[in-house]
């Protein structure tokens, strides 16, 4: 069989296997307008090439029925599925991870993405994504709703509560960093860096200041679909 069948090319454009042939087309667009080339400059215009010939490419496939049924078919095969979703979660972890630390921040960010999107669950995909989305000014918003995943995932969980009040405080958004700071301080105890961060954000939260998550302070959903 054709290699390229063995692509996921629902994964590639973050679309369901039953997704309709409008679902595809209008998740294309999306994706086009928001990775086209020409939108970017230097290493992340590279990167932004190799998206957007990845997503035509899946485009091209699904949106031909005589394909997408080779495609499907391919899927269904026992034998011949791919890898399990963990496994998977771990070579775009691993992958974003390098990019990371080569200052290939877009191409982190996608990989990471990917990551969320094969496993959901999966708060430590959340976490990188978050802390590539610090990186950029641009890209803050996103960075709130992906720590915001990863704290929902684990709401105990001290370094994410952490990196939520910086993400939070770098955004201008003081209540909201507050609040984490603050759950932090709940499991971390005496945490010298935290009440550090408190300070320098005017003090401990509120009573006030609990209920500035309705105050539409925080990332709406699905921002990461739509930039990455």
């Amino acid at each position: 069989m054709n290699s390229s069948l063995q692509q996921d090319f629902y994964s590639i454009l973050g679309v369901a296997r039953n997704a309709t042939a409008r679902d595809v087309k209008k998740r294309f667009m999306q994706l086009a307008r928001e990775r086209h080339p020409d939108r970017f400059s230097g290493a992340e215009k590279d990167e932004a090439e190799k998206q957007f010939q990845a997503i035509t490419e899946a485009f091209n496939v699904l949106s031909d029925p005589v394909r997408r049924r080779q495609v499907d078919l391919f899927l269904s095969q026992p034998q011949k599925r791919q890898h399990d979703p963990a496994d998977v979660v771990r070579v775009y972890l691993n992958r974003g991870i390098r990019a990371y630390k080569q200052g290939n921040f877009l191409e982190a960010a996608n990989y990471f993405n990917r990551a969320t999107q094969t496993e959901p669950a999966n708060p430590q995909a959340w976490h990188h994504l978050a802390l590539t989305g610090m990186k950029e000014e641009r890209w803050l918003p996103k960075a709130q709703e992906a720590i915001d995943r990863a704290c929902e995932l684990r709401p105990d969980h001290v370094p994410y509560l952490k990196l939520a009040g910086r993400i939070y405080a770098m955004s201008g958004v003081t209540r909201r960093a507050k609040q984490y700071y603050n759950q932090a301080l709940k499991f971390a105890g005496k945490d010298a860096s935290i009440r550090k961060a408190l300070e320098e954000l005017g003090g401990a939260a509120t009573a006030g200041d609990e209920a500035g998550n309705a105050t539409g302070e925080r990332a709406k959903p699905g921002l990461f679909r739509k930039m990455w």
